[in-house]
């Protein structure tokens, strides 16, 4: 089943509590939710593509590289609801392959759960990250126990949950809310081990938004950042009841970290995805303002550019390695490799200051005094915005200062800082990807190779690569 955008707006008129500065609003007609025109296209779009003989996969899963690489290239043609809903049902499916064995109820649950996501179009937003409160303490010794959220209750017909969920971009704007463990618990941390499916308007969800960015109307001035306003969302559970069929995990402390790790596993991945196009699009911007400033025949300005290309290199190889090198779990499902998709996001993270720091570089002060879009238009001041904008006759003036409004918007404004906190903590911070990349790294090879290096007694295999490398030198 597809549904419509306008199906889809008035999906979201469903009797769901949405907070925006104190007061409850109409998501499909308030102004600051631009997003959800934008999730309403991405339904049009599906419909367009199924008719063209490409459906959108939700229920169908990788079966090998190939198709893994398929679905990866496939998923940055969706909107970002909808390719976040599809990384929802991959993390989901990861998770129940590795529960099958000793929860198969749990899995039979989940695969219920994703044919209903399928069979009636809907939006799912995982729900991962607790309040926490005191960040160095677990659930148990919190002086408040909603901290972490937990069930207070359960009876034969289902689970009653109390707690917050931080970080949830576009619930607001979804229609199923996938809660999940935001760490592995511990024995006794039962009551704090739990996974479900809530919808959006279920009785206690309330959905506090903030939505950062620039007023649509001012797309001149911010290009890149007013497209499209995601709302952030804090998720206030308060006594919501959860039916047996929608959970997935009551209790049992051993698969949360499952959970989270699986879902991880595929954020990272899109991640790496969107970084590595966004590392190309800042070598790209860095040249265009190189040219519009005549400086990119200056060899400091071609060898920061020149940093960059590398930088966006080693992002996309991490990501091409990641899909190159995935692996074929026991139920047959392809998922990526983890050392490779974890070094990827990283790596992206870490650099983007730099990258950002050497587009303020080549584009120089006008990045932030440039001329504003008003100035352009205007009869009276146009002609000199026009005159004294222009650095060489192949680049207009007007383009040239429209270029400055874009790189400062991408690089040296909100839009920036923003970008670099959700892909610091988007799918777990900078020390998750470390804690996955040790333990997914072949130590005992390397260390068999130091051994070689010191003359000691290795395995041949690790030795010769040495050697090999060696002779070559």
């Amino acid at each position: 089943m597809s549904n419509t955008g306008q199906e889809y707006l008035d999906s979201l008129r469903d009797g769901r509590k949405v907070m925006f500065k104190g007061e409850a609003v109409d998501v499909t007609t308030h102004p600051r939710f631009t997003a959800v025109d934008h999730i309403a296209a991405g339904y049009d779009r599906a419909l367009k593509m199924a008719k063209q003989g490409r459906p959108v996969k939700t229920r169908t899963f990788p079966r090998s590289v190939a198709e893994l690489r398929q679905d990866i290239e496939d998923m940055q043609e969706l909107e970002g609801a909808q390719r976040v809903t599809r990384l929802a049902m991959l993390g989901l499916h990861t998770a129940a392959g590795r529960m099958a064995k000793i929860l198969p109820e749990y899995q039979h649950r989940i695969e219920a759960f994703v044919e209903y996501c399928d069979a009636n179009d809907v939006r799912v937003v995982p729900a991962i990250t607790d309040a926490k409160g005191h960040r160095a303490l677990g659930p148990m010794k919190q002086q408040d126990p909603d901290a972490y959220l937990r069930i207070v209750d359960r009876n034969s017909q289902g689970i009653v949950i109390t707690g917050a969920k931080l970080h949830v971009t576009n619930a607001a704007l979804t229609h199923e809310l996938l809660v999940m463990p935001t760490k592995q618990m511990k024995p006794g941390e039962e009551d704090w081990s739990v996974a479900c499916a809530v919808p959006v308007n279920s009785e206690g969800v309330v959905i506090l938004a903030a939505v950062p960015g620039a007023e649509a109307e001012d797309a001149a001035y911010y290009p890149y950042s007013s497209r499209a306003q995601h709302p952030y969302c804090f998720v206030v559970f308060d006594e919501v009841f959860v039916p047996w069929e929608r959970v997935f995990l009551c209790g049992e402390t051993e698969p949360t970290g499952a959970f989270a790790h699986s879902l991880g596993l595929w954020l990272r991945l899109d991640t790496a995805a969107v970084q590595s196009d966004e590392s190309d699009m800042l070598v790209g911007l860095a040249q265009l303002l190189a040219e519009a400033n005549g400086l990119d025949k200056i060899p400091h300005i071609k060898d920061k550019i020149a940093e960059l290309i590398l930088d966006a290199t080693v992002v996309r190889a991490g990501f091409e390695a990641a899909v190159s090198a995935a692996k074929i779990t026991e139920d047959g499902f392809c998922a990526p490799d983890e050392l490779y998709t974890n070094m990827a996001k990283y790596f992206a993270t870490m650099n983007m200051p730099k990258a950002y720091a050497f587009v303020q570089d080549i584009g120089g002060g006008s990045l932030l005094t440039a001329p504003l879009p008003e100035e352009l238009e205007s009869p009276l001041t146009g002609p000199y915005v026009e005159k004294y904008m222009m650095a060489r006759p192949d680049i207009s003036g007007a383009e040239r200062t429209r270029l400055f409004h874009a790189a400062r918007d991408i690089a040296a404004d909100a839009n920036s800082a923003r970008r670099q906190v959700t892909y610091m903590h988007g799918g777990g911070g900078l020390y998750a990807q470390k804690l996955v990349a040790r333990r997914h790294y072949n130590m005992e090879r390397a260390k068999d190779l130091a051994r070689g290096a010191a003359g000691l007694e290795v395995k041949e295999a690790a030795s010769s690569v040495l050697a090999d490398y060696h002779m070559i030198v």
